[in-house]
């Protein structure tokens, strides 16, 4: 047995466009935790500003943590490790933790956007020369972002590139399992933005 854990936005009519920009910046928190590389010894709380970034530009924020450890024991919620402000906890290979900014406007929308990742050895650079250890996190959820909420103009190359690739192991990864029906909206739900 396993534990999971995902979160998915999607828009039910217009959300019109400050929704979109509002959830493309929480989209750039989840690619930026996703794309992380750092040196061992780092703890969830050196990352969590990642997740925060681009909303801190805006004036937004949200409050709770980027992550949680998920599943040693069969529980979703479980530590000790964790994206957090207050994480202490140094990251380490094989840790499970969820990737879930988010941003909440009382009465109007919420959105989350929540991946499972895993800690793993990142590979050498060429040309780096720092010889210490870093390491990376790898994706473990696939489902597609809903595209009708990105505003791809937002998007840094390297954020519309991970988007795009993400996008392709989705429908790589789940494309088989599906009848044709739901292969045709998964292709739809993955096309390149």
């Amino acid at each position: 047995m396993h534990t999971t854990d995902i979160t998915r936005t999607v828009a039910v009519g217009d959300p019109g466009d400050y929704a979109r920009a509002c959830y493309t910046r929480v989209l750039q928190g989840t690619i930026a935790i996703s794309r992380v590389r750092w040196p061992k010894g780092l703890a969830g709380r050196d990352l969590d500003p990642l997740a925060r970034a681009a909303l801190w530009m805006a004036g937004q924020d949200f409050n709770h943590g980027t992550g949680h450890g998920v599943g040693a024991f069969l529980s979703v919620h479980e530590g000790p490790q964790r994206i957090s402000r207050i994480s202490e906890v140094p990251l380490e290979v094989g840790m499970i933790l969820s990737n879930e900014p988010g941003y909440y406007r009382e009465g109007e929308f919420g959105i989350r956007l929540e991946n499972l990742i895993v800690v793993e050895p990142a590979p050498k650079l060429p040309g780096g020369d720092d010889e210490r250890e870093q390491l990376q996190f790898e994706t473990l959820t696939y489902v597609p972002f809903d595209r009708r909420l990105v505003v791809t103009e937002m998007l840094s190359p390297a954020e519309r590139d991970w988007l795009n690739a993400y996008h392709a192991a989705v429908l790589e990864k789940l494309g088989p399992r599906l009848s044709p029906e739901a292969r045709q909206w998964c292709v739809a739900a993955c096309a390149a933005v």
